[in-house]
């Protein structure tokens, strides 16, 4: 439902305000990202600290690591408003060609902005309690009523208004709102975390989440460099209304990867306890089944989106909007990689192991910044996604090593062979895919789109059950789903 009004707010979006202040609501939603980086993975660091206690029932020590992360995220909070302070007069060299939109409404708009994500950091910290008792879907149905109602105010604003100034402070007020209630629903099921008598952390439990994070700093910084300056990239060297387009896609992008990511990352709270109780034979096991799982979806969804995304963007905003063929595949490229990272981060993460590569982030980030902006002035927008597709490889190619030796201890060879298997196998498809699509897709329309999804979904599903149906890794799976039907009937 949540990914439906998205889309209807977008298109009321557009038509009403225009494309402009979408490219830089997009854009602004990236430099807030980019002020987040102040976080410097305190909360991973603490969140990981937070499960032995938590197992153990220790309350007295469950209330000593989040005081400290009160602390720390209190102090967080106030040095990312007064960065975003010091950004805002250089907005105006951020926003390129903001047809419209003068520089006194870019900077009051940011400043909204800014608001939302400050206030953030003041009631983030009590959901690392809900979820190191692995109790995700608290927060994950929060955030998802919240988001539901924000929409919903939003779509009824533009439509009796018309105006961008509402529309934000509506979203503000309903989030505030949020965070207000969160804070006292979490103090009442924790009523604990409000007693004055805390006892301090040791020295060396103290010690142990600053080596931690001193090492997430590095990933973290990296990791924006990487992943957050595309957009920013774009508007600046390009124009903002490109970098509205480009968001229009990740839109339609992010609604199906928000949903896979929750699934995959539901499960780092597990790998927890899987690393505190289990043999390595059963971690690398449980990694394989993992991996597979991930292969499988974010490879259905990567062909499906090569074939079917710039016809859905067509049908739904026009052709006008659409990007280059060689633009949609790099950003594909991309997301099916970035799942594989999703993978291999989240194992390693949940290991606590976090020294082995804490410059490999920043290597990342500087080459993507320096092709990115090298290639930009030469080949326009192709180039920030050849930036982003070759730093992002840095990752799949040294994170496996660092689990198999550091973490698994078994030859890292297996993986690069599994990958060479699933990669062959979506090309494959790709290939086949795209001669049907040429066949069935002479013209965009409802009707040939749904018929190209029905056979996308049965063509893919079909080979990749016949290619890997008898590895050890789909019986597990298959094995899950089994015994949760049993239960559920």
């Amino acid at each position: 439902m949540t990914q439906i009004l998205n889309f209807v707010l977008r298109t009321i979006f557009i038509a009403h305000l225009g494309d402009t202040l979408n490219g830089v609501n997009g854009l602004y939603t990236s430099i807030l990202s980019v002020l987040s980086m102040a976080e410097l993975g305190i909360g991973t660091a603490l969140n990981y600290s937070l499960y032995r206690p938590v197992a153990r029932g220790d309350i007295e020590k469950v209330k000593s690591y989040m005081l400290l992360y009160k602390k720390a995220y209190r102090v967080i909070g106030i040095v990312v408003a007064l960065i975003g302070l010091l950004i805002s007069p250089f907005l105006r060299y951020l926003v390129k060609q903001p047809q419209g939109v003068s520089v006194r409404d870019l900077t009051l708009y940011y400043f909204i902005f800014l608001f939302n994500t400050v206030s953030t950091y003041f009631v983030a910290y009590k959901y690392s309690l809900v979820n190191a008792e692995q109790k995700n879907y608290i927060q994950t149905n929060i955030l998802t009523v919240t988001k539901m109602i924000t929409v919903s105010l939003q779509i009824l604003v533009i439509l009796a208004t018309g105006n961008y100034y509402i529309y934000l402070l509506t979203a503000a007020g309903v989030e505030l709102l949020q965070k207000i209630f969160v804070s006292r629903y979490l103090d009442r099921r924790y009523p604990y975390l409000k007693e004055k008598q805390v006892e301090k952390l040791s020295k060396e439990e103290t010690g142990e989440i600053i080596s931690k994070t001193r090492a997430l700093v590095f990933h973290k910084v990296g990791d924006v460099a990487r992943l957050q300056t595309d957009s920013m990239i774009i508007s600046g060297f390009i124009n903002v209304t490109l970098s509205g387009f480009v968001d229009n896609y990740n839109l339609v992008l992010n609604s199906i990867a928000n949903v896979v990511n929750i699934i995959f990352n539901s499960v780092l709270s597990s790998f927890g306890n899987l690393f505190a109780t289990e043999s390595r034979e059963k971690q690398y096991q449980i990694f394989k089944v993992y991996r597979f799982a991930a292969c499988w979806i974010y490879g259905f969804t990567a062909i499906g989106f090569s074939m079917l995304l710039t016809p859905l963007i067509e049908i739904w905003l026009g052709e006008a909007k659409t990007l280059a063929f060689s633009v949609v595949m790099c950003i594909l490229i991309d997301y099916y990689l970035k799942g594989d990272r999703i993978v291999l981060s989240n194992f390693k993460t949940a290991a606590g192991v976090f020294e082995q590569d804490k410059y490999l982030a920043l290597i990342q980030g500087a080459v993507n910044l320096v092709i990115s902006v090298a290639l930009v002035r030469r080949i326009g927008l192709v180039g920030v996604y050849i930036g982003t597709i070759v730093s992002g490889l840095i990752a799949n190619v040294t994170k496996p090593v660092i689990i198999y030796r550091v973490i698994l201890d078994q030859p890292v060879g297996g993986y690069f062979r599994d990958s060479a298997k699933y990669m062959a196998a979506l090309a494959g498809l790709f290939a086949a895919l795209s001669w049907v699509k040429h066949l069935v897709m002479g013209t965009v329309s409802v009707g040939s789109f749904a018929v190209m999804f029905v056979i996308i979904c049965v063509a893919f599903n079909g080979v990749f059950f016949l290619l890997f149906g008898r590895t050890e890794e789909f019986g597990y799976l298959a094995g899950i789903v089994k015994r949760r039907i049993r239960r559920e009937s």
